[in-house]
């Protein structure tokens, strides 16, 4: 009888243990409970949903649910739908794709693949929508749509040799430093760079940067980026990031934590871009500018000649509250290295050279700083970096309708960088 009892009381704890004991699945021994908890966070209830080319699903989200809005420090935050001021000219410019001469541009659309398909109502904002298998590929579910701090790009505290470790970010840049900055802009080309493993990303952006790069530095970041571990293929996508305490635990891409607040209804932040360029052919750019606003303090996103996509509130910084000290322009990528110490064969902008030049190499131009009366001016003092120059470089130059600009970029792995 005893034996029986005993028997009975084993089989019910061990169907208790199985009910309450959370479901792991994918290779990083992730929770069910988690992966949904943080998927129901993300991906609010849509008004509508629109299936893009590419393979994402758009929601179009109310944009008084979206995610920022679950930030501590913006729970009580009212949504700013417009800036109230930009900087001098910020309406002059437009898109451009430029023809194989170098000083022949036509007008271009270049937009985002899920707008074939349908477009997000008034008062919604379109999210690309977030699925397990893009948590799965994540270290884990806390990290998911993080940088590491490896990210963190000093150009005077770097030694090239001390910069090639295991897992390493490297730079081609032209900056500007020890300023008083109030925002950014410029023209990136677009490019569509081979990223060989699918933990490493390749990436061109514009740098906003606050504080001291140890713990505490505050970063606004935005341009286009291939990035396979985070959404799952190698398409070249709109991205936005920003960080306050260094990379360690505030911050994320896009709008896969709570922070920026989007306002436009018709780009996607993370949302694929076309048209890309061709080497030896069309040239295409996209123009970014990030710009403070000097009556409420936020940070401001554009993107190309009309869409003013949302802000960074400025609550959610230190030393950005007040202004930037330093801005980047260039390119990063992942280098993960082999088991034999080889370098990445992950290519940087279009993966040819600086010296290769027009319709070749990848480019910055028309590179601008905000300065404290609200105006876009051209910097003084750039100064270009790139932490192995034989495997990623950058060339720069001035003048003409370019104004400041360079080309950078390069192959990774080659003769000269093994």
């Amino acid at each position: 009888m005893a034996t029986r009892v005993s028997f009975s009381l084993a089989l019910v704890m061990t169907v208790v243990a199985i009910l309450t004991s959370p479901v792991v699945s994918g290779e990083n021994g992730f929770s069910e409970l988690k992966i949904r908890t943080h998927l129901k966070r993300l991906n609010k209830p849509p008004l509508k949903s629109i299936k893009s080319p590419d393979g994402d699903v758009i929601d179009c989200v109310p944009i008084t649910d979206q995610p920022a809005l679950a930030h501590p420090l913006l729970i009580n935050h009212t949504v700013q739908m417009t800036p109230s001021l930009n900087p001098e000219s910020v309406f002059s410019e437009s898109k451009v794709s430029s023809n194989t001469t170098k000083n022949h541009h036509k007008s271009s659309a270049i937009s985002q693949l899920w707008h074939v398909n349908g477009k997000c109502p008034e008062n919604t904002i379109p999210i690309r929508r977030t699925t397990k298998q893009d948590l799965y590929r994540a270290s884990s579910v806390e990290k998911f749509g993080m940088k590491n701090q490896k990210s963190i790009l000093k150009p005077k505290s770097y030694e090239p040799a001390s910069v090639l470790t295991q897992n390493g970010h490297q730079h081609a840049i032209m900056y500007v430093e020890d300023g008083v900055f109030y925002g950014a802009k410029a023209k990136i080309n677009v490019w569509k760079p081979n990223v060989e493993m699918p933990n490493e990303f390749s990436l061109a952006q514009i740098w906003v940067l606050g504080g001291n790069f140890n713990s505490d530095l505050n970063s606004i970041e935005a341009g286009w980026q291939v990035s396979p571990q985070l959404y799952g293929d190698s398409r070249t996508r709109l991205f936005t990031y920003w960080t306050s305490d260094a990379y360690q635990g505030t911050g994320c891409y896009n709008l896969l934590c709570s922070g920026f607040v989007q306002i436009n209804r018709e780009i996607a932040m993370g949302g694929s871009i076309s048209p890309l360029s061709t080497f030896g052919d069309s040239q295409y750019d996209i123009t970014i500018l990030i710009w403070k606003d000097p009556k409420e303090g936020h940070w401001w996103l554009q993107f190309g000649e009309k869409y003013i996509i949302g802000y960074w509130p400025a609550s959610l910084f230190s030393y950005l509250s007040e202004s930037a000290s330093m801005i980047e322009w260039g390119g990063e990528v992942v280098n993960s290295q082999s088991e034999e110490g080889q370098h990445t064969t992950t290519q940087m902008g279009s993966g040819r050279f600086a010296e290769e030049g027009w319709g070749k190499a990848s480019y910055f131009k028309n590179i601008q700083v905000v300065d404290g009366s609200n105006e876009l001016r051209s910097p003084e003092n750039l100064q270009v970096f790139t932490d192995q120059g034989n495997c990623y470089n950058v060339k720069s130059g001035s003048g003409g309708s370019w104004g400041s600009h360079f080309y950078y970029g390069g192959p990774g792995r080659n003769p000269n960088c093994p």
